[in-house]
């Protein structure tokens, strides 16, 4: 039987690619996104290459949303399994000039999102004695100027994820969170554009300080998701690995 997975901020960037990997291992996946053209769009694409997809707008935040979406997503295509908590939002300022829904917005998509769709989803893979989670944090959990907000919401992701590795782990489902560095996506070419400085600069620069000699792409996460949701890292749990082409302190 097809497990299903589903992929948060599925429209672009790592999560498309993550979809892209998925579809390519044989899951059939519903891609959700705020941005719902995108990810119908994406549904559609996979179903005519003969996959089975579907793509849902849907606000991570909004626990009424996810809730009928996560019963959809099971009465369409089958109980998700697998879910992929990417969707994820930058607000980025200096703290003095940080307003609250800067704050809360990052919060709310980041941290909010990934507990209301984990809650929803878990109740089928705890059912199917068989899942995986993955979260989305970032090398930035360890700090960045100018990003409190997006900083507290990828740590507070981690302890989640091992939180969550420890109630889930006995029910067969393991939880474990990636947390990429300079990943090359629509995300990082808008802060460019916000510093005034061009894409391919800013690229270079941030490959000079990667020990691998290169800026990471969307398929790099994308192929250690597939790893995570594999039969084979099933005592793999409560793990946070650092992509990011060199090591993290």
């Amino acid at each position: 039987m097809t497990k299903v997975a589903i992929v948060t901020g599925a429209a672009r960037g790592i999560g498309a690619a993550v979809v892209r990997r998925l579809v390519a291992d044989g899951f059939a996946v519903a891609l959700l996104d705020l941005d719902e053209a995108g990810v119908k769009e994406g549904a559609a694409a996979i179903t005519a290459d003969g996959g089975k997809a579907i793509g849902l707008g849907v606000d991570v935040s909004d626990t009424e949303q996810v809730e009928a979406c996560v019963t959809r997503i099971a009465d369409e295509l089958g109980p998700p399994v697998v879910l992929v908590n990417n969707a994820g939002i930058t607000r980025d300022n200096l703290l003095f000039k940080m307003t609250d829904n800067d704050w809360d917005s990052v919060i709310g998509v980041h941290l909010r999102g990934s507990f209301v769709m984990s809650r929803a989803a878990q109740k089928y893979m705890t059912e199917a004695k068989w899942g995986r989670i993955v979260n989305l944090s970032s090398t930035s959990a360890l700090g960045n100027r100018g990003q409190a907000n997006y900083s507290a919401a990828k740590a507070g992701l981690q302890g989640f994820t091992k939180t969550l590795a420890i109630e889930l782990g006995k029910f067969g489902v393991t939880v474990n969170a990636i947390a990429p560095g300079f990943i090359a996506t629509d995300m990082t070419a808008a802060t460019a554009e916000r510093l005034g400085i061009s894409f391919e600069d800013m690229k270079a620069g941030a490959a000079s300080q990667i020990p691998v000699g290169r800026v990471g792409e969307p398929e790099d996460i994308a192929h250690l998701v597939s790893y995570f949701v594999s039969e084979g890292a099933g005592f793999v749990s409560g793990q946070v690995v650092y992509a990011a082409g060199g090591p993290q302190d």
